[in-house]
């Protein structure tokens, strides 16, 4: 007769010493502190996105700042138109002038120079592309020109045109306040330095890897490839023989 076979020792529910059956440690499942964490591992698009944000926030300042710049050239280029009073109205000095467009054609000239070197440099310091850079200059060179306009129209010559000819006096020539008439002028920053940029990533930015064809083995070999069926010229795979008995 064999012996009764007895189950295994089963360590009672009591037992001190008897471990957890899911124990992982602080943090993780089954461990102490599994229950509060609720933070998930970022994921490399979460990652992604906050970098093309943070570059597009860093050019969207810096560009929006250089229109300090822009505002004090166009104040120091931009020609003068002359005016001149007769104690009851103002006139124009020089009436066949075309110093009433040149400030528009200067503030468009310098706000394309400004385009391009933004452009450039944000090309030089962020080869990897993206549409990133393209957001931050595009709407930092709108907010900058924004910038620009305001501020030569601030520091420039007195507005209240009626005023500046009382304070002058009969038959004295001064400035007329700084205008810009053709206010798309104010996309020529934007355009000219999204155009650069596309120009310079199309000629200088990094290249994507040509794709590797594969090559099947059969016909790497100079072979045909099994189970391909007959060839174009109209034959067949000669048949197997059968095993010898």
């Amino acid at each position: 007769m064999t012996a009764p076979l007895t189950p295994p020792h089963q360590p009672s529910s009591n037992d001190p010493w008897q471990t957890p059956p899911k124990w992982g440690g602080p943090g993780r499942p089954g461990g102490p502190g599994a229950a509060h964490s609720g933070t998930l591992p970022e994921s490399p698009e979460e990652r992604n996105l906050r970098s093309d944000l943070l570059r597009a926030a860093v050019v969207t300042v810096l560009v929006t700042v250089a229109g300090i710049g822009l505002g004090l050239l166009w104040l120091w280029l931009a020609p003068r138109v002359p005016l001149i009073s007769d104690s009851t109205a103002v006139f124009l000095s020089d009436s066949e002038g075309e110093e009433a467009i040149g400030a528009d054609g200067t503030f468009v000239l310098l706000a394309l120079a400004f385009g391009a070197l933004s452009a450039a440099l944000v090309f030089l310091f962020q080869r990897r592309g993206g549409i990133a850079p393209v957001v931050g200059l595009a709407l930092g060179g709108l907010l900058g020109s924004l910038l620009a306009w305001r501020l030569g129209v601030w520091l420039g010559p007195d507005q209240d045109v009626v005023a500046h000819a009382r304070a002058v006096g009969k038959g004295v020539v001064f400035d007329a306040p700084l205008q810009l008439r053709a206010k798309a002028a104010l996309l020529a920053w934007p355009l000219g330095a999204m155009a650069v940029h596309l120009g310079l990533t199309a000629l200088f930015g990094p290249r994507d890897p040509e794709p590797e064809w594969g090559v099947f083995p059969g016909w790497a070999a100079g072979g045909p490839v099994p189970g391909a069926g007959p060839s174009p010229a109209g034959g067949g795979v000669p048949p197997v023989p059968p095993a010898e008995s």
